[in-house]
Protein backbone atom coordinates (compact mmCIF):
# COMPACT_ATOMS: atom_id res chain seq x y z
CA UNK A 1 0.00 0.00 0.00
CA UNK A 2 1.59 3.49 -0.58
CA UNK A 3 2.03 6.26 1.49
CA UNK A 4 -0.64 8.15 -0.42
CA UNK A 5 -3.59 5.51 0.06
CA UNK A 6 -2.40 5.35 3.93
CA UNK A 7 -2.80 9.20 4.32
CA UNK A 8 -6.34 8.65 2.78
CA UNK A 9 -9.30 8.96 4.77
CA UNK A 10 -12.50 6.50 5.18
CA UNK A 11 -14.53 9.07 3.11
CA UNK A 12 -12.13 9.15 0.49
CA UNK A 13 -11.36 5.48 0.27
CA UNK A 14 -15.23 5.34 0.06
CA UNK A 15 -15.95 7.58 -2.61
CA UNK A 16 -13.86 5.80 -4.84
CA UNK A 17 -15.18 2.86 -4.30
CA UNK A 18 -18.51 3.84 -5.01
CA UNK A 19 -17.83 5.87 -8.05
CA UNK A 20 -14.15 5.17 -9.06
CA UNK A 21 -14.10 7.19 -12.04
CA UNK A 22 -16.21 9.94 -10.08
CA UNK A 23 -12.90 11.69 -8.52
CA UNK A 24 -10.50 13.42 -10.69
CA UNK A 25 -7.82 14.00 -8.16
CA UNK A 26 -7.18 13.42 -4.13
CA UNK A 27 -5.12 15.44 -2.40
CA UNK A 28 -3.67 14.85 1.00
CA UNK A 29 -1.54 17.51 2.82
CA UNK A 30 -1.07 17.56 6.61
CA UNK A 31 -3.51 15.47 7.53
CA UNK A 32 -6.40 17.12 5.36
CA UNK A 33 -8.13 15.18 2.48
CA UNK A 34 -9.69 16.82 -1.04
CA UNK A 35 -11.41 15.74 -3.56
CA UNK A 36 -11.53 16.97 -6.78
CA UNK A 37 -14.93 15.79 -7.98
CA UNK A 38 -16.34 16.85 -11.74
CA UNK A 39 -19.81 18.81 -10.99
CA UNK A 40 -21.84 16.58 -12.58
CA UNK A 41 -20.97 14.23 -9.61
CA UNK A 42 -21.28 16.57 -6.76
CA UNK A 43 -24.75 16.07 -5.62
CA UNK A 44 -24.80 12.52 -5.64
CA UNK A 45 -21.02 12.53 -3.48
CA UNK A 46 -22.55 15.03 -1.15
CA UNK A 47 -25.85 13.04 -0.58
CA UNK A 48 -23.31 10.19 -0.12
CA UNK A 49 -21.07 11.66 2.19
CA UNK A 50 -23.88 13.18 4.32
CA UNK A 51 -26.30 9.97 4.68
CA UNK A 52 -23.16 7.15 5.28
CA UNK A 53 -23.67 6.44 8.94
CA UNK A 54 -19.98 5.77 8.82
CA UNK A 55 -19.06 9.30 7.30
CA UNK A 56 -21.72 11.48 8.38
CA UNK A 57 -20.73 14.65 6.72
CA UNK A 58 -24.00 16.69 8.35
CA UNK A 59 -22.34 19.93 8.56
CA UNK A 60 -21.39 22.10 5.77
CA UNK A 61 -19.33 24.82 7.30
CA UNK A 62 -17.95 26.85 4.34
CA UNK A 63 -17.92 27.08 0.68
CA UNK A 64 -15.55 29.20 -0.98
CA UNK A 65 -13.88 29.82 -4.87
CA UNK A 66 -10.86 30.48 -5.84
CA UNK A 67 -10.23 32.30 -9.18
CA UNK A 68 -7.29 30.77 -10.96
CA UNK A 69 -7.38 33.44 -13.78
CA UNK A 70 -5.63 33.38 -16.65
CA UNK A 71 -5.26 29.21 -15.94
CA UNK A 72 -8.47 27.22 -16.95
CA UNK A 73 -10.61 25.80 -15.65
CA UNK A 74 -10.48 29.26 -14.15
CA UNK A 75 -12.84 28.86 -10.99
CA UNK A 76 -12.85 26.11 -8.38
CA UNK A 77 -15.43 25.91 -5.64
CA UNK A 78 -14.37 24.35 -2.54
CA UNK A 79 -16.82 22.70 -0.13
CA UNK A 80 -15.60 22.68 3.58
CA UNK A 81 -17.60 19.35 4.83
CA UNK A 82 -17.78 18.09 8.73
CA UNK A 83 -19.28 15.22 10.40
CA UNK A 84 -19.30 16.02 14.19
CA UNK A 85 -19.99 12.46 15.16
CA UNK A 86 -16.73 10.94 13.82
CA UNK A 87 -14.53 14.25 13.71
CA UNK A 88 -13.26 14.18 10.64
CA UNK A 89 -12.94 16.85 7.90
CA UNK A 90 -13.11 16.98 4.43
CA UNK A 91 -13.22 19.27 1.15
CA UNK A 92 -14.74 18.64 -2.03
CA UNK A 93 -13.34 20.63 -4.85
CA UNK A 94 -15.40 21.41 -8.16
CA UNK A 95 -13.41 23.42 -11.05
CA UNK A 96 -15.27 25.28 -13.69
CA UNK A 97 -14.53 27.20 -16.42
CA UNK A 98 -14.94 31.02 -17.56
CA UNK A 99 -17.53 29.90 -20.26
CA UNK A 100 -19.46 27.83 -18.28
CA UNK A 101 -18.79 28.83 -14.51
CA UNK A 102 -22.38 26.68 -13.57
CA UNK A 103 -22.19 24.31 -10.88
CA UNK A 104 -25.52 22.46 -9.44
CA UNK A 105 -26.81 24.00 -6.15
CA UNK A 106 -26.30 22.09 -2.81
CA UNK A 107 -28.92 23.40 -1.07
CA UNK A 108 -31.42 19.98 -1.00
CA UNK A 109 -28.22 18.34 1.00
CA UNK A 110 -27.28 21.09 3.04
CA UNK A 111 -29.98 24.20 3.52
CA UNK A 112 -27.21 26.23 4.95
CA UNK A 113 -25.65 26.33 1.33
CA UNK A 114 -27.80 28.96 -0.01
CA UNK A 115 -25.94 31.93 2.01
CA UNK A 116 -22.92 31.01 0.53
CA UNK A 117 -24.11 29.96 -2.62
CA UNK A 118 -25.16 33.93 -3.06
CA UNK A 119 -22.55 35.18 -1.71
CA UNK A 120 -19.89 33.42 -4.49
CA UNK A 121 -22.54 34.39 -6.89
CA UNK A 122 -22.24 37.49 -6.02
CA UNK A 123 -18.62 38.20 -5.50
CA UNK A 124 -17.38 35.88 -8.10
CA UNK A 125 -20.28 35.54 -10.56
CA UNK A 126 -20.16 31.25 -10.47
CA UNK A 127 -24.33 30.72 -10.71
CA UNK A 128 -25.56 27.84 -8.95
CA UNK A 129 -28.17 26.06 -10.94
CA UNK A 130 -31.84 25.12 -9.26
CA UNK A 131 -30.81 28.05 -6.61
CA UNK A 132 -33.79 29.18 -5.29
CA UNK A 133 -32.86 32.79 -5.00
CA UNK A 134 -29.57 33.43 -6.77
CA UNK A 135 -29.73 37.26 -5.97
CA UNK A 136 -26.56 39.84 -4.71
CA UNK A 137 -26.19 39.72 -1.27
CA UNK A 138 -23.20 41.93 -0.53
CA UNK A 139 -23.21 43.93 -3.58
CA UNK A 140 -25.92 46.70 -4.35
CA UNK A 141 -28.48 44.87 -6.79
CA UNK A 142 -27.62 47.25 -9.36
CA UNK A 143 -23.73 46.13 -9.24
CA UNK A 144 -21.88 46.09 -12.38
CA UNK A 145 -19.76 43.08 -12.39
CA UNK A 146 -18.36 40.53 -9.42
CA UNK A 147 -15.80 42.37 -8.11
CA UNK A 148 -13.34 39.39 -6.19
CA UNK A 149 -12.70 38.05 -10.11
CA UNK A 150 -9.00 38.95 -10.42
CA UNK A 151 -9.61 40.84 -13.89
CA UNK A 152 -12.17 42.83 -12.22
CA UNK A 153 -10.87 46.62 -12.56
CA UNK A 154 -9.62 47.90 -9.47
CA UNK A 155 -11.08 51.33 -9.36
CA UNK A 156 -14.38 49.67 -10.53
CA UNK A 157 -16.72 49.99 -13.53
CA UNK A 158 -16.95 53.44 -14.89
Amino acid sequence: MGSQQQNESLAVRKLKERDPQGITEVISFRGENTVVLPRNRLISACEFLKSDPDLDFAFLSDISAVDRFPIEPRFEVNYHLTSLSHRERLRIKVKVTTKDPVIPTVIPVWPTANWHEREIWDLMGVRFEGHPNLTRILMPDDWEGHPHRKDYPVEGYR
